[in-house]
């Protein structure tokens, strides 16, 4: 038996709670007498065992690491840098992913079993985590959680970059100014977040903002509100929608409406806001082009169990988003494609920049 395995063996039979601020002090004290030759590495390991999520804490831990996906107890990977790449790292077997996360989303009075066989959660760190559990997986458990990282902090450095213009920065920063409702479209893992963030630095910091999200992402300074979904626990109750908090932050009197991403009916209830008084807010929508996003928003708007016409709800989007723009990722890279500026006839013109 490894140091490791001893040192795990040792807490686990002893009195000492395996959660919270004195784990580790109670495996350094262990340590002492199991494995006095047991340095920090190995602490850090049955840290990791025992708590968090197991084995792949570590790479969680690293910052070049943006996403973890595991498919099985022996295969693990992590994307770098836009690669995906295996790694050497393992669970025991399907349990211990189980438990692995069952450990992180317990707190948040969510569970995952063959009853309630898929589970999405914010961590601590800020970090996104979707778990699926048979019989919906059905080669076993599959997990990705997906770090939040702010590598740029502003849109200076995404020219440095490359991934912008001068003249985008530039025509974004003054659209934001000018209180024009902006919508950003793009793919998964596109920077979608990453460049509504920046976008929100150059709102002034004497106006008051209330962001709606499913997982809190958003790092937004000032006058700020934020609001975050929540699914329904174990027994099926307290679920809160976006449409919902959309609905609440309307009567939080803000001068913007930042909702992180528009995934279903409350898409119809930010554009009402954008058209009666709200103006310079903000979101993001899965599409592959500017046409598309908007079309898109137009679907969602139309899902709800609120009965509207097609061609009013088209009215009204058209005349609630002024900037669409469109961010793509390709090899890795990050880089804005298009910025489009619509009229209330339904035409998209490229913007000046």
């Amino acid at each position: 038996m490894g140091v490791t395995e001893r040192l795990v063996e040792a807490l686990v039979h002893s009195d000492a709670a395996l959660e919270g601020p004195q784990l580790r002090r109670e495996i350094i004290r262990i340590a002492a007498v199991e494995a006095p030759l047991a340095g920090d590495t190995e602490t850090q390991q049955v840290v990791d065992a025992l708590s968090g999520l197991g084995p792949i804490e570590f790479l969680l831990r690293d910052p070049e690491v943006s996403d973890v996906l595991v498919n099985g107890p022996g295969e693990i990977w992590v994307e770098r840098s836009g690669s995906l790449r295996r790694t050497d790292v393992a669970f025991s077997d399907d349990a211990a992913i189980v438990a692995a996360v069952e450990r992180v989303v317990a707190p948040l009075g969510l569970r995952l079993d063959r009853s309630s066989p898929t589970v999405d959660a914010r961590l601590a760190d800020g970090s996104r985590l979707h778990a699926i559990v048979p019989p919906a997986a059905v080669d076993g458990p599959i997990v990705a959680v997906r770090r939040f990282t702010e590598a740029v902090t502003d849109l200076a450095e995404l020219e440095k970059e490359g991934s912008i213009t001068r003249a985008q920065v530039q025509f974004l920063a003054d659209a934001v100014r000018s209180k024009r409702n902006v919508l950003v479209s793009g793919g998964t893992g596109a920077g979608k977040t990453t460049l509504l963030n920046l976008l929100s630095k150059a709102i002034p910091s004497s106006e008051r903002v209330v962001s709606v999200e499913d997982a809190a992402e958003l790092n937004l300074s000032g006058h700020v509100v934020r609001l975050e979904s929540r699914p329904p626990n174990s027994e099926g109750a307290g679920e809160i929608t976006v449409q919902a908090l959309v609905r609440h932050a309307l009567r939080l009197r803000p001068d913007r409406i930042i909702v992180g991403e528009v995934r279903g009916p409350e898409a119809l209830d930010m554009i009402q806001a954008m058209t009666t008084g709200h103006d310079g807010s903000m979101s993001t929508v899965h599409a592959s082009d500017p046409h598309q996003a908007l079309l898109r928003l137009e679907t969602l708007a139309l899902s709800g169990d609120r009965r509207v016409s097609e061609s009013t709800l088209r009215k009204q989007l058209w005349g609630a988003i002024d900037v669409v723009v469109q961010v793509h990722r390709s090899g890795g890279k990050r880089r804005l494609t298009a910025i489009v500026e619509t009229s209330e006839d339904g035409e998209l013109t490229p913007a000046p920049c």
